[in-house]
């Protein structure tokens, strides 16, 4: 066992310990232990994949070019800054290997959230982080060769009874939206976050709402109350920044943030609270976007201005 994999199994079961004690004082702890050894257990993946090569270099956060003393160029680490799990993900794909980016960015915020917002809270907040870390964690010993059941022990059957726990919340969670009349089919792939704490176990209070517009929802996790909007606003945000698609736009209808323009009129999705969906100028046939459109809806910035002058 390299040194690498044995901090990563030693940092996972760490964290484990520390989420088990149930003090909140050690939530932060358990947090960073189990985000440090799933950065670990990932660095080994790639080490493992090109064992010929430099460990460094392999590593290395960033490369710069050098004369190699025989008329050609070699690449060398730049300072001692290695990947991290904000960025590793785009080593896994140069290399071939497939990782869970939307996990890894869900866990990065968690972990954030944690240290910065929530280092006194509850150990449930480490609940996210096992159940999210769970599949890319399995993934990652299966990639690097390794059963993690026999590697982890006893730390792996937590982490199952955890994720099975958690994924049945998620589920009961899901199901009181099931009445809602989507105004967007996009909403059947978006997953609906608290705005205070992150966490999607988020359940609507009245299961037999059918409008979005009248949701009025609680986080299981923190407590907040969630009203329509905040909901809304806030799962759009999170779902584009998951996807890496352009952040949603103020609709010039309702005023919210939720607006998701596309490439052409066809492409827009429109706004999935008012349901306002911007066509081609009818001065000057240009697409219209949120960012460029006159007080009439039907007309851009410009074409609107010319048309007050004559008024």
């Amino acid at each position: 066992m390299s040194e690498l994999f044995d901090n990563a199994v030693q940092s996972i079961r760490l964290g484990l310990e520390d989420y088990q004690a149930d003090a909140p004082a050690r939530t932060l702890s358990a947090v960073r232990n189990f985000y440090a050894g799933l950065l670990l257990l990932a660095k080994e993946v790639l080490v493992r994949a090109v064992p010929e090569a430099d460990e460094e270099i392999v590593l290395a956060a960033d490369y710069k070019p050098r004369p190699d003393g025989s008329g050609g160029i070699k690449f060398v680490p730049r300072g001692k800054t290695t990947i991290n799990l904000d960025n590793i993900g785009a080593r896994f794909k140069d290399f071939g290997l497939s990782i869970d980016d939307t996990a890894l960015r869900e866990l990065s915020h968690i972990r954030n959230d944690v240290e910065h917002r929530f280092p006194d809270k509850k150990r449930d907040l480490m609940k996210p982080v096992i159940a999210k870390a769970f599949p890319v964690a399995y993934s990652l010993f299966r990639q690097a060769g390794e059963d993690p059941r026999a590697v982890l022990e006893g730390t792996w059957t937590t982490m199952l009874e955890v994720n099975a726990v958690y994924e049945q919340d998620l589920k009961e969670c899901c199901s009181t939206f099931d009445n809602i009349d989507w105004p967007s089919e996009i909403w059947h792939r978006v997953t609906h976050f608290c705005p205070e704490c992150r966490s999607d176990l988020v359940a609507q209070s009245n299961v037999e709402n059918k409008s979005h517009q009248e949701i009025d929802a609680e986080c299981r996790l923190c407590g907040l109350t969630i009203n329509a909007e905040e909901l809304i606003v806030n799962s759009i945000a999170i779902h584009v920044d998951n996807q890496d698609d352009d952040p949603p736009k103020t609709c010039p209808e309702c005023g919210l943030s939720t607006y998701l323009a596309g490439n052409d009129c066809e492409d827009d999705t429109g706004c999935v609270w008012c349901e306002c969906k911007l066509g081609r100028c009818v001065g000057c046939d240009e697409k219209l976007t949120p960012d460029d459109v006159g007080n009439r809806t039907d007309l851009c910035s410009y074409c609107d201005y010319k048309l007050a002058m004559h008024l």
